[in-house]
C-alpha cells in the first residue's frame, strides 16, 4: 500500500482530513452546546440543539460553517499556545 502525497495546497491546513462530524463532536465536548450558542448565535446551537440537525444546517449554510470551523481553528491555537499539559479552557 503506498501513501498519496498531500496535495500542496493541504500541506499546512489544519482542516484537512478533518470531518465536520468531528470537529463538531471536539468542540461540543469542549465548550458543551451552552457554549457553543454563546460563541456563535445561530438557531441550530440555541433551540433545542442536536448533532444530526446541526450537521444537516452547517452542511446547508457556508457562513455558518465558516464561523464553526473559526471555532475550531481558534481552539488548536489555544491549545497549541498552552501546552499539552495545561487543562482545556471551556
Amino acid at each position: 500500500m503506498t501513501d498519496l502525497p498531500t496535495p500542496a495546497g493541504q500541506a499546512r491546513n489544519p482542516l484537512h482530513g478533518i470531518t465536520l462530524a468531528a470537529l463538531l463532536d471536539q468542540l461540543v465536548a469542549r465548550h458543551g452546546w451552552a457554549g457553543l450558542a454563546e460563541r456563535i448565535p445561530i438557531r441550530c446551537f440555541t433551540h433545542e440543539p442536536s448533532f444530526a440537525s446541526s450537521l444537516k444546517f452547517l452542511r446547508r449554510t457556508p457562513w455558518a460553517r465558516e464561523k464553526v470551523e473559526s471555532l475550531y481553528l481558534f481552539m488548536l491555537r489555544e491549545d497549541r499556545r498552552n501546552g499539552p499539559d495545561s487543562p482545556p479552557q471551556g
